[in-house]
């Protein structure tokens, strides 16, 4: 009854956040890197329907058989995909059938659930169905970003919630300045190491030698980096990767992502809850590994490996953000590690010592993209709840700027 449970409150939630949406907001794409509501909506079912009923329920029929094809992200062992930039011009099925295409998947795995099976495929059952609900849950973050960038194409500037951003007012009373913070370093063990699910990316558990370091206590906020764009940041090449450069330059870009600024000059930054006056004590995010370096270099600073990240990480409590970063809290040591911004690391996204992918179309989840990629660690804003821990490792190319990404300096 506990994993029915857990299986509704996930499922229920993905439709949760679809409620403050259209229809039509639920079928469009603003950019080939985003899908629509109505697809993630999908493609989470489609998990549960090709990796879970097909393979274990008695007399399995598929609820559409071309929705085999249309729904698949990236597995190239289940078979063919439509063409991920197309993914907004699918106005069938409608929301409609994809919401009783979600109930009647639900409630076929609740009754799977529920029947009595071997050892083997029970086991089998609970390990697939740990995946899925993970899988759903990233997909629930990924809505909200993919949400976010349509939204910010309208000159409506329409707000996902009606609600201010003052929701974290509590938190927004006062500055905090940013410290440092020491740690030894030494010989270290990185890696997944509780009884708990994790993704295949975060073994074997390993030792690593770190050396000492500090970590800022903070995030970078908004106000830091507007100082580095009115020292001339975004026109110093000296500060920048050659790449980055290069992208900045091609793209002629001087701000962060849903940064603009009014008649008179003030600063405005697009949010879940519509545009609003940048706040200064906010963390700054949507910010790619290109522009992160380079604050950081402007700042006489660097980004963390993602060794020291998750050194100084373990044993610190993981919060849950309220959809857009809050401003730090006075208080001595780290803060702003979870539930705020995702964060920038210098380490390549690669296998640990040892890793192996799972055997079969699921070992395409993560080992495949470790190519051209950076590491990020924490969790934002938009993370669920009971998603993130110290292990967790995200990824995304250098140029990536759509997601909630912030910047934590170390030395």
């Amino acid at each position: 009854m506990i994993l029915i449970d857990h299986f509704k409150q996930v499922r229920q939630h993905s439709l949760r956040l679809a409620e403050p949406l259209s229809d039509e907001d639920c079928g469009a794409q603003s950019m080939p890197d985003a899908s629509p509501v109505k697809w993630h909506l999908a493609h989470t079912t489609w998990f549960f329907e090709t990796f879970i009923l097909e393979a274990l329920e008695p007399g399995f029929a598929p609820f559409h058989p071309a929705f085999r094809v249309l729904f698949n992200s990236y597995y190239n062992g289940v078979g063919d995909k439509h063409p991920r930039a197309q993914r907004g011009l699918l106005t069938r099925p409608d929301m409609a059938q994809v919401r009783a295409y979600r109930h009647d998947v639900d409630a076929r795995i609740v009754r799977l659930l529920a029947s009595e099976l071997p050892r083997s495929e029970r086991e089998r059952l609970s390990m697939l169905l740990a995946l899925g609900l993970q899988h759903e849950q990233q997909h629930q973050e990924l809505l909200l970003t993919d949400v976010k960038h349509l939204l910010a194409q309208s000159p409506l500037f329409p707000a996902y919630l009606d609600a201010a951003a003052s929701v974290d007012a509590e938190l927004q009373s006062g500055s905090v300045n940013a410290g440092w913070v020491a740690f030894d370093g030494g010989l270290t063990e990185i890696g997944h190491v509780s009884d708990g699910f994790c993704f295949d990316n975060e073994l074997p558990r390993h030792r690593q030698y770190v050396a000492p370091f500090e970590l800022a206590s903070c995030l970078v906020t908004n106000g830091d980096y507007l100082a580095f764009i009115e020292a001339g940041g975004y026109r110093t090449a000296s500060l920048w990767l050659s790449e980055g450069w290069d992208w900045v330059r091609n793209q002629k870009l001087s701000c962060p992502l849903y940064w603009q600024q009014d008649d008179d000059g003030r600063w405005l930054e697009f949010t879940l809850y519509g545009l609003q006056a940048l706040d200064l004590r906010q963390p700054a995010t949507h910010l790619s590994l290109f522009e992160a370096d380079a604050y950081a270099h402007w700042a006489g600073a660097r980004l963390p490996t993602e060794a020291e990240w998750e050194v100084a990480a373990q044993g610190l409590p993981v919060q849950t953000g309220s959809l857009h970063p809050a401003m730090a809290t006075p208080g001595n040591g780290l803060q702003q590690m979870f539930g705020h911004c995702w964060q920038w690391t210098s380490s390549s996204y690669a296998p640990y010592p040892g890793y192996r992918p799972a055997a079969g179309a699921l070992g395409e989840y993560n080992g495949k993209f470790m190519l051209n990629q950076y590491v990020l660690r924490g969790s934002s804003c938009a993370t669920p709840a009971g998603h993130a821990r110290a292990s967790y490792r995200n990824f995304f190319p250098a140029g990536a700027r759509w997601q909630f990404a912030g910047i934590r300096l170390a030395r």
